[in-house]
């Protein structure tokens, strides 16, 4: 099964007259990062939610989103009457010693932090057991999302890996014609040279099956096919995180392309050499987003 990194989860519930609500998205990366925007009555448990959605995300830039609704009552709000009392007196002063016009020194001392605030119990043992269980459900909203965005990533990979097959057996009609074409050509340099120098003749077709040897491109189109098949067997592999094991094997689709351009020197074969390497590109850019 393939997971995509990229996801969106959501869930609320209710309890005491406040309403909960989780969100979680993910986004890929190479490790694991989560940012947490708690409010303060979680923030003692603020670890505990970290590892349980770690342990379920397992990869990816991750961020954990809860907020209460329904919680700025009346009953928890505060002023800090000796601050505003001490911010009173210093202003007040100020403004008669610099011969200030009386202005609304009340609202200026109502937006100095800790004048006005709200309290914040931490949660009991009860609201804690709702905040994890809404957690899970967010969870469960991102894993599906992941899967059927996996579902669509994994279609476009079999594509991909079908194209570079299809290029690959292209390349065959044109392979006996290149070799033909470069005997013809190296026995033509061979029959001028020889008719300004002597040469021997066994040593001479030595080289040229060593020269043709190196050419051969049969073995690098092997390890090529059958690294195509092993990525479509990874594909199918239950394994939930083989986003780097696919990964490693591209890398060696891509080495065994390289290796057949290199080798072919010839314009046709070239051709489906450069259409393989835009699909790997095309194959690589998908595999970044799987887990």
């Amino acid at each position: 099964m393939i997971l995509s990194m990229t996801g969106f989860g959501h869930s609320k519930t209710e309890i005491n007259g406040k309403i909960i609500r989780v969100e979680i998205k993910s986004l890929n990366a190479r490790t694991t990062e989560i940012r947490c925007k708690l409010p303060n009555s979680y923030r003692d448990r603020e670890m505990d939610l970290r590892k349980r959605v770690i342990d379920k995300l397992q990869r990816g830039k991750l961020d954990l989103t809860i907020t209460l609704d329904g919680f700025s009552d009346e009953e928890n709000a505060f002023i800090n009457a000796d601050a505003f009392r001490k911010y009173y007196r210093e202003l007040n002063a100020l403004r008669q010693e610099l011969n200030i016009t009386e202005g609304d020194i009340l609202q200026s001392i109502l937006r100095v932090p800790n004048v006005i605030g709200q309290n914040e119990e931490l949660a009991d043992d009860e609201e804690w057991s709702i905040v994890e269980k809404t957690v899970d459900e967010a969870l469960v909203s991102i894993n599906k999302f992941r899967i059927d965005e996996g579902l669509v990533l994994k279609q476009d990979l079999v594509e991909r890996i079908k194209q570079i097959e299809n290029h690959l057996k292209s390349i065959e009609p044109y392979e006996a014609v290149r070799l033909d074409r470069i005997k013809d050509k190296l026995k033509k340099n061979m029959e001028e040279f020889a008719l300004k120098q002597n040469v021997d003749q066994n040593r001479y077709e030595q080289e040229i099956l060593y020269y043709i040897e190196k050419l051969d491109i049969n073995e690098e189109k092997v390890r090529l096919s059958q690294h195509c098949v092993y990525f479509i067997e990874e594909l199918d592999h239950k394994d939930d995180q083989k986003g780097r094991k696919l990964s490693f094997i591209a890398q060696e689709i891509g080495r065994e392309i390289n290796t057949i351009g290199a080798k072919a020197q010839d314009s046709d074969i070239q051709q489906f050499v450069v259409m393989m390497k835009d699909e790997l590109e095309k194959l690589k850019e998908q595999l970044a987003n799987i887990l």
